[in-house]
């Protein structure tokens, strides 16, 4: 047995951290450590994810060659404070909260990495740019020998965008644009003022924008110079985030006519059209931004990171502009993707190791955790849940079946996602046949604004009998249209019933085509495409529900409800399972009936709440 080389990526303490080991170039595992802690987007240093890689792979601290933290922090902190100064005295309060902060954590990160992991680690510790990590983590697990690479975000230490190419085991950027200017940090300021919260509420924002029309483009356009590069200048007089605690200032608001949207407060159709007019400018800005990837690199293969590149609908829009021949996107694009690329960018770049591209070096980013049956059966007989036990097959037909006829599935199995977006691990599923599924998830399951559209999984080999699109989308990241064959008139007889307390987006329930549950209102949909090659059980699952009903599409949803981070543990699924009005629990070949746990007293309904999850 040769000697190993392992390699450990971080990212702490601004947003979502996360770690990531790489061992002998192949990616091992991979987790965000919101997961663990139940606390979303959790910015504290890694500490169970990291372990979590670690016992994954048997390994001990000492056996760390690397720890790589995925970008600089003293240059962020030159680039915080050279901000601050330029714009003193205004901005003090900001200033004088977040400065003590970086002084005690994130401008000493070495001596937090060193604390955290004790004496026992004696290897080095790396520290490549921020976007640096992104572009690693987008070209180096892509399927591609050559890329041009694209990468954008809200900010790293200055840079906002990058345009690169990558060639073998190197990555170089070319270009970059500088803080303040930023298209994440755009996005996230339309986030904010229509009422959602930044950082996690750029999804909705994004849903919400088929609801309306483009009116303020103009108006974005004042505040925002568009380049022919797709690189923009700001005029930050209408923006705060510079010197303040919030991301417009009254200048913006006196141009969009009203202060932010209280979140508490009914959506109108004013948040609509501004919602579809900020989504209108990124996808001009990020096409533009392609076209010019394109001709300053020669390239026809695309790679896409940056908390951006999780926008699937302009993803769609470049794939669609046949810019390059082929698109590939790193399914954790945001910051926890910043943990992988940091390790990738160690191995290939510092360490000068060859590089043999594969079309599934990610593992379809099922890298987490993953519970044994007995660990599963042991959490269920703690908390005395009823549960029955099947073979394989039965349990996969069973499921099936109640899919069939209209039940709510919690659906546990595997290795969790690495990511945002649930693949068939983790999730939550249901009949996209149904005109009142969508409905019935959004507001009973999810507990969520009833606008949002849900994903539709489907067998790849049926991929373009259900949608235009024409490569494979496995990790949720592309937005295209439902088929025009599968599409259905709106007719009035077609509205289904709503309650009588909904709110004004009723277009929603709408019947659009022969799989309403995860159509949006303009006919498209985001769409995951599952390979039995990389997910065997969830594409049996979908290849049983196809027998019975002749429809190869099922809904997936993440296996959370709002404001709670995807669910981990055995203890994590049961809870979120008898919190909501999930029909049924399924846990590997562990079936779980809600009618069933009805029947026990409450003491032993409420005993799970207290019980303590399985390592």
């Amino acid at each position: 047995m040769g000697f190993s080389l392992n390699i450990l990526g971080i990212s702490a303490l601004y947003h979502d951290s996360a770690a990531a080991l790489v061992i002998d170039g192949e990616i091992v595992a991979a987790a965000q450590e919101e997961r663990f802690t139940r606390v979303k987007h959790d910015h504290r240093f890694p500490e169970k994810s990291l372990h979590f890689c670690l016992d994954y792979a048997k390994l001990k601290v000492s056996d760390l060659d690397y720890v790589v933290f995925y970008d600089k922090p003293l240059l962020k902190f030159d680039r915080i404070v050279e901000t601050y100064v330029a714009f003193a005295p205004r901005g003090f309060r900001s200033f004088m909260r977040a400065i003590p902060l970086w002084l005690k954590e994130k401008v000493n990160i070495r001596r937090e990495i060193r604390k955290q992991l004790g004496t026992d680690f004696h290897g080095k510790i790396v520290f490549p740019e921020h976007h640096e990590s992104h572009a690693a983590s987008g070209f180096f697990p892509s399927p591609f020998d050559e890329a041009a690479i694209l990468t954008v975000d809200g900010v790293g230490e200055w840079a906002t965008a990058s345009v690169g190419v990558g060639k073998g085991n190197r990555i170089e950027l070319l270009y970059e644009l500088r803080f303040p200017h930023s298209l994440g940090l755009l996005y996230s300021a339309f986030t904010s003022y229509t009422g959602f919260k930044i950082n996690s509420g750029e999804y909705k924002l994004m849903g919400l924008a088929p609801y309306g029309k483009p009116l303020y483009v103009d108006k974005i356009k004042k505040m925002v110079d568009i380049k022919e590069d797709g690189s923009l200048w700001m005029d930050m007089s209408y923006f705060n985030y510079c010197q303040g605690l919030t991301m417009t200032s009254k200048k913006f608001h006196a141009l969009f006519n009203g202060t932010p949207r209280n979140p508490q407060d009914e959506i109108n159709q004013k948040q609509m059209d501004e919602a579809a007019s900020i989504q209108a400018v990124t996808e001009e800005i990020m096409v533009k931004m392609a076209r010019f990837a394109a001709k300053e690199t020669g390239m026809r293969n695309l790679c896409l990171a940056g908390g951006v590149a999780l926008n699937c609908v302009a993803n769609g829009r470049i794939l669609r502009e046949k810019i390059f021949d082929n698109i590939w996107i790193q399914p954790a694009a945001g910051d926890a993707g910043g943990a992988l690329g940091a390790a990738l960018i160690t191995w290939y770049q510092l360490l000068g190791k060859p590089r043999t591209p594969s079309k599934n070096s990610q593992k379809v980013s099922l890298l987490g955790i993953e519970y044994s049956g007995a660990q599963i059966q042991e959490f269920l007989d703690s908390v005395n849940a009823k549960y029955r036990r099947y073979d394989d097959e039965s349990c996969i037909s069973l499921v099936a079946e109640y899919i069939a006829t209209g039940k709510v599935i919690g659906w546990f199995n595997g290795r969790m996602e690495y990511g945002p977006r649930a693949l068939g691990s983790r999730s939550i599923i249901g009949d996209a046949r149904s005109r009142t599924m969508q409905s019935t998830m959004n507001l009973k399951i999810k507990y969520r604004e009833s606008f949002r559209p849900f994903a539709p999984s489907v067998l790849l080999e049926d991929v373009a009998e259900y949608f235009d699109l024409d490569q494979e989308s496995p990790y949720m990241l592309i937005v295209a249209p439902v088929a025009e064959r599968k599409r259905l008139g709106c007719r009035d007889e077609q509205e289904v019933m709503v309650p009588a307390d909904s709110d004004v987006l009723k277009q929603v329930h709408t019947a659009r085509s022969v799989i309403p549950a995860v159509t949006h209102i303009d006919y498209s949909a985001r769409v995951q495409t599952v390979d039995n090659q990389y997910n065997g059980r969830f594409y049996r699952l979908l290849q049983a529900f196809k027998e019975k009903t002749g429809c190869p599409v099922i809904i997936n949803t993440s296996f959370n409800v709002r404001g709670e981070p995807i669910v981990c543990s055995p203890k994590d699924a049961f809870t979120c399972f008898m919190n909501t009005e999930m029909d049924i629990l399924v846990m590997q070949n562990f079936v779980v009936l809600k009618t069933d746990q009805q029947q026990q007293s409450e003491a032993e309904v409420e005993k799970f709440k207290n019980s303590v999850p399985l390592d």
